[in-house]
Parts: structure tokens; sequence; C-alpha cells
């Protein structure tokens, strides 16, 4: 009988679970960095810009372009960037 297999059912239970409706092409690393960042949820990434979730180990710009579309399903968005947009030049 088999002890240690490749998948922990307890890591994909904490990141994909029931009251998680973050999508589900996300990568392993991208929701591992979301779960440990504390959201589970869409409305949650309401709260924060796509630059400090790109900050996130694991959350790159193809975990950014499925988050969007998936907010905005549900008429959410990430929240504005606007403290730092006369800086950017």
């Amino acid at each position: 009988m088999p002890t240690n297999l490749p998948d922990e059912p307890s890591m994909k239970a904490a990141t994909s679970g029931p009251e998680s409706d973050l999508p589900a092409g996300l990568s392993k690393p991208a929701l591992h960095a979301l779960a440990a960042a504390g959201f589970q949820r869409l409305e949650q990434l309401t709260r924060v810009t796509e630059k400090e979730l790109l900050r996130l180990h694991g959350m790159g710009p193809k975990g950014i372009e499925l988050l969007r579309p998936a907010l905005a399903a549900k008429s959410l968005s990430f929240a504005s960037d606007s403290g730092a947009s006369g800086k950017s030049s």
C-alpha cells in the first residue's frame, strides 16, 4: 500500500476547495501564492491591484490574465492603481 502519493490531497483542498471560486486554469504556484496571501475568493481580489498580486512569488502575468476575465464575469475588477499613476515615465 503506497503511503507517499505525489499529489497531496490536503494541499488541493486548501487551494481549490468548495469555498474557492478562483479559475480552474490557474497554475499551482499561482494558487499557492494566492492562498498564502489569504485570497480564496474573487471578491477578495478587488482590494488589491494587479501590481500587488504580481509581487507574490508564484503569481505571473498569465495568472493575472486568467483572473481578469473571471472577475469581469462577476462584474468585479482589481483595485485601481491610482496612487502611482504619475510616476511611471
